[in-house]
């Protein structure tokens, strides 16, 4: 492995017992590659909120792994966030992942709440405030669908790395130069923290097209064609889902990209594949 080369993985807490067991095979097979962190999605709901916590308890005490937390601004106030931020700093928590969040179900625009964080920078801000935290955010490589333009939303990001975010992770992307031309973008615009890529390995490709097309992420040409007849055939599927994450991989790679976020979807085999290509083995007895 490259001295340099860092992977991360972000899961999602599970609504069921037998999700949560699958869950932690997949994080038990994950723990071996030495992964920089951890990150644990977060709903706007009580009891996914409680989920997460457990689960961030869990990756802290029992896994050793460096756990992220994730937040938004959606459903809360700030004496409740910063509340919650405290909570997570007691139990060891180092790292949060502080989104904007999207609109909740039922609505067609994101409204803060009336004494909750305005926007990502706010939050920020405000984490800040409550505890030295390493913060990362959010990237939109193509655009965030809310933003006026792509000139203010890279002003957006800038806003938010400079009231204390510390990186930034990408919305996912599916060729290599739509990340290379943002990185140029960026480093013009005069920001110098990580820019870190997202990858989302494709498991069910009519959902991903239903999702890029409500969060402003593109779906390729070519991407069609490759998953076009795949939808019983889940073998098939699974085997260009790995190949065409790790050609994206590694063509980020051989452009200098040393940082790479996994969206697992709970799932090990394929994020494992795409690390095994980029070159992190990690101590594979763990995962066994």
């Amino acid at each position: 492995m490259t001295a340099d080369l860092k992977v991360s993985f972000e899961i999602f807490p599970p609504a069921g017992t037998v999700s949560e067991e699958a869950l932690w095979r997949t994080v038990s097979r994950l723990e071996g590659l030495n992964p920089a962190f951890v990150s644990v999605t977060y709903g706007a709901g009580g009891s996914t909120r409680e989920r997460s916590t457990r689960i961030l308890d869990q990756l802290l005490s029992t896994m050793k792994l460096d756990a992220a937390a994730h937040v938004t601004c959606v459903g809360a106030t700030r004496d409740e966030i910063d509340t919650l931020a405290r909570s997570w700093a007691e139990r060891g928590v180092k790292r949060i992942v502080a989104l904007r969040g999207d609109a909740p179900d039922g609505q067609t625009k994101f409204q803060p709440h009336p004494d909750g964080y305005r926007d990502a920078v706010d939050l920020v801000a405000g984490l800040r405030r409550v505890g030295d935290f390493k913060i990362a955010v959010g990237a939109y490589p193509e655009t965030h669908p809310d933003a006026a333009s792509p000139e203010a939303d890279l002003d957006n990001l800038k806003r938010k790395l400079d009231a204390g975010a510390s990186s930034a992770i990408t919305q996912f992307f599916f060729d290599a130069e739509t990340y290379l031309r943002f990185r140029d973008r960026v480093s013009a615009a005069g920001i110098t923290q990580p820019i870190i890529p997202g990858i989302l390995p494709v498991t069910n490709f009519s959902r991903v097209v239903a999702f890029s097309e409500r969060c402003g992420a593109s779906v390729p040409p070519w991407m069609h064609e490759l998953f076009e007849g795949l939808d019983e055939d889940a073998e098939t599927r699974r085997l260009v889902a790995a190949s065409t994450a790790c050609e994206l991989c590694n063509a980020l790679k051989a452009e200098g990209v040393s940082e790479f976020h996994i969206y697992t979807l709970n799932r090990a085999e394929l994020a494992m594949a795409i690390c095994r290509r980029l070159g992190v083995r990690g101590d594979l007895s763990a995962a066994a």
